[in-house]
């Protein structure tokens, strides 16, 4: 079975628990994730999310870009992508 099939397929409690632990950084034992075990919880939890069709706006990551400060940069390209740096 594929790894997509897998994440797919998740349990909703494990999701919750995938999520939790990405947000703390920590299984629900203490132990600290791991940059492998992040990245495979996030493309889990993206998975799921899409699977389940869970609205775009309550997804992990989501970025509301309607309420971000406007800057001199954005206003003379609206259609200009920032970048995101996700911290671990």
């Amino acid at each position: 079975m594929k790894f997509e099939d897998v994440a797919k397929r998740l349990d909703p409690e494990i999701y919750q628990r995938f999520k939790t632990a990405l947000e703390l950084g920590k299984w629900p034992d203490g132990r600290e994730l791991s940059k492998e075990q992040k990245e495979i919880c996030l493309q889990a939890i993206i998975m799921f999310e899409a699977q389940q069709e869970i609205p775009e706006s309550e997804r992990v990551g989501y970025i509301d870009k309607s309420k971000r400060k406007k800057n001199s940069e954005a206003d003379l390209n609206p259609d200009d992508v920032s970048p995101l740096r996700v911290l671990h």
